[in-house]
């Protein structure tokens, strides 16, 4: 038996269980892994709540992790006994001392980076890969607008953006995070509850708009009022033919779009998953490849903020829901 944290019924932090639980072993082409790291997500929060359906009751939560091979299942290569691995996304069941993964869902970790900063950075480092390179390509003369810039992935946009010779604007709650986001790189910080952020970012761009938005925050953002433009929030932000990004809904999901509301600019809008971006080993191994390199060279500055020991995994979401976190949250077994 190993303890786990277990979901019974949808709702808030409280329905999340410390129990024991019985994992078994690995069948063919599987691993057993004891988790040294694990990741906290939005999309944790998700799952709990029902906003995305997990496949039955109880569950474990959790998408990401990091762990020593304990036990290889039948016809697996290329993984032993005592490789450090991690992995980020399906199958859900992250918060637990120990797991059965698929082999080939998982990726070696580097000896060279802590478990922590991994677990902490996987899925919202190779979640900001692909929205920065193949979602929308940002590319020198661009200029990005992301809200909750001071957040997980926020952060880690802020920076890679700006690498990338983008001018990044960021959107932030308090002054606090503001001079968070200002060290990770973006140039212009709008704190949004001291000015519109439509009425500002129109300002900072001379009326020009945006070439990309990444929303994580969803409703209050996208359905932001902006009396004064065509369009709602920061769909307002955009400059002719510019990429609405929708990738997260912290704040309740958004209401329906009028094609109407993207006429009159051109605009795109995409709400994208990793899972459609890593479908294939070859794309898996990639992204998070080039996660790792941007860690090991000092290009993505990491910050584990919080720290909290796994059976606390309640208070850790209840933290996380009230904006009270900033950067990584990461659970520990």
């Amino acid at each position: 038996m190993v303890k786990a944290i277990r979901v019974y019924e949808l709702g808030g932090p409280e329905v999340l269980k410390w129990e024991d639980v019985e994992i078994g072993e690995p069948s063919e082409g599987e691993i057993r892994v004891k988790n040294k790291a694990i990741g906290l997500n939005f999309v944790d929060v998700y799952f709990r709540k029902g906003v995305y359906k997990a496949a039955s009751f109880p569950f474990t939560p959790g998408v990401e992790a990091v762990g020593v091979v304990t036990a290889v299942g039948p016809g697996v290569t290329g993984r032993q006994v005592g490789d450090l691995v991690a992995y980020a996304g399906r199958p859900i069941g992250s918060y637990a001392e120990e797991q059965i993964l698929p082999a080939n869902i998982v990726v070696p970790v580097p000896s060279s980076i802590d478990p922590v900063i991994v677990a902490s950075v996987l899925a919202k480092g190779m979640t900001t890969q692909f929205l920065v390179s193949r979602c929308f390509k940002v590319e020198k003369g661009h200029t990005v607008l992301v809200h909750a810039a001071a957040g997980g992935v926020g952060s880690l946009l802020c920076q890679w953006a700006n690498a990338l010779g983008a001018t990044v604007i960021g959107t932030v709650s308090t002054k606090e995070k503001a001079a968070q986001a200002k060290e990770d790189g973006a140039h212009h910080v709008i704190i949004y509850r001291e000015e519109d952020f439509v009425t500002r970012v129109n300002e900072i761009t001379s009326g020009n708009g945006v070439d990309v938005v990444y929303d994580s925050v969803g409703k209050d953002t996208f359905e932001a009022s902006a009396p004064s433009f065509e369009a709602l929030g920061s769909l307002a932000c955009l400059k002719l033919r510019g990429y609405m990004v929708c990738f997260g809904q912290s704040s309740g999901i958004p209401g329906p779009v009028p094609l109407s509301a993207l006429a009159s600019k051109s605009l795109y809008i995409t709400r994208p998953s990793m899972m459609q971006y890593t479908t294939t080993r070859e794309e898996l191994l990639e992204t998070a490849g080039e996660v790792f390199a941007n860690v090991a060279s000092g290009a993505l500055r990491v910050r584990v903020n919080h720290t909290y020991p796994l059976s606390q995994a309640a208070q850790a979401h209840a933290d996380l829901e009230g904006r009270k976190t900033s950067g990584s949250v990461v659970l520990i077994p």
